[in-house]
């Protein structure tokens, strides 16, 4: 069975970006006759009350539905209206589904490499471990490691005594030499060679404190994952992602990045580029099927007027995708707002 997955991280609220590209996953998904996972990502921090509630209340307010992952119905849709607490619950045979929630998986995936020595202890200065338990982004420069620590220290507990004071060693992936290649369903054939442009990259800070590289790897495995569809930025991800597939001996899903909603300036949406924010808009009482209409001929469909999810997958194909990212400009945005008297 094909298997794919939305996996939000709920730093914040859903906006028109985020969105296209799920609706993108989404229909992607759909169009096969797959199964739809919602993971949701929060090993950068914990989300703040209602953050993740309101998620999960945009996502199905959309029509974008999911058959495993926590659940979210009428009835947690009426207590979150009436601000009362939701208890957040999983449904699906391969949760927990909140990767807080899964901190006991990453602790075996640590064991087996570390056994493997297929990772090492680092004491090197460092980003903030916070930088890392994300996912990268447009701009997000991240140096290449000359490998200073590989092969240094016998053990954790010699480079626990090389480190600076008040800090413990981080584990980094031994990255092999040589290209790594894939063909991406809307990029084609993209090659990367890891070891040149990022060198041996950081996976653990802890056993069950994983970096978002090795996170999103382990889960896919462990959830049977077999198809990815993100933003672009996550391409250069995808490579190294690709090495811990190998030596973890999981299957690879097939992925595709969709281009990003960028602001004018061409960086990713931030608050000066207007606010496009999901709960704004449904505040605004604009209709999901408007907003799906404008994303849908973002996409290259001919859709003319508002439309509903499912009403798209006869449009649906990756052929026919524009490769280009969208420009969110004041006037789209607008278009987006729409005519606030009626739709």
């Amino acid at each position: 069975m094909s298997i794919a997955r939305l996996a939000p991280s709920p730093t914040g609220s859903l906006h028109i970006g985020n969105v296209r590209t799920f609706l993108w996953a989404w229909l992607s998904a759909r169009k096969q006759g797959a199964r739809v996972i919602l993971r949701v990502e929060d090993l950068e921090k914990p989300a703040r009350p209602g953050v993740l509630e309101r998620m999960l209340s945009d996502l199905a307010w959309l029509g974008l539905d999911w058959d495993d992952g926590p659940v979210w119905g009428a009835e947690q849709e009426a207590a979150f209206g009436r601000g009362e607490p939701v208890a957040i619950q999983d449904r699906g045979p391969a949760g927990p589904y909140i990767q807080s929630r899964r901190r006991i998986h990453y602790a075996a995936v640590f064991e087996r490499l570390r056994r493997d020595g297929m990772i090492y202890p680092c004491v090197c200065a460092r980003a903030e471990w916070a930088s890392i338990q994300s996912a990268p982004h447009d701009g997000d420069q991240e140096p290449r490691y000359p490998g200073t620590c590989r092969n240094r220290f016998a053990s954790f507990e010699e480079a626990t005594r090389h480190a600076a004071p008040g800090r413990t060693p981080v584990w980094r992936f031994r990255v092999e030499e040589g290209p790594v290649l894939f063909e991406d369903l809307l990029a084609g054939v993209v090659s990367i060679d890891v070891q040149r442009t990022v060198g041996d990259f950081v996976v653990f800070k802890a056993p069950e404190q994983p970096a978002y590289q090795l996170a999103v790897v382990a889960d896919d495995i462990a959830m049977g994952v077999t198809e990815v569809v993100r933003g672009d930025d996550l391409i250069p991800s995808t490579a190294r992602q690709l090495l811990l597939y190998k030596a973890l001996g999981g299957v690879p899903p097939r992925y595709g990045h969709a281009p990003l909603v960028v602001g004018p300036d061409g960086k990713r949406l931030a608050k000066r580029h207007g606010d496009a924010r999901i709960e704004t808009l449904r505040r605004l009482g604009v209709p999901p099927e408007h907003l799906l209409g404008h994303l849908a001929r973002w996409s290259g469909m001919p859709i003319e007027g508002p439309v509903r999810a499912r009403s798209l997958l006869p449009f649906w194909d990756w052929r026919r995708l524009p490769g280009e990212r969208i420009v969110l400009t004041p006037e789209r945005l607008r278009d987006l707002e729409g005519d606030r008297r009626g739709f």
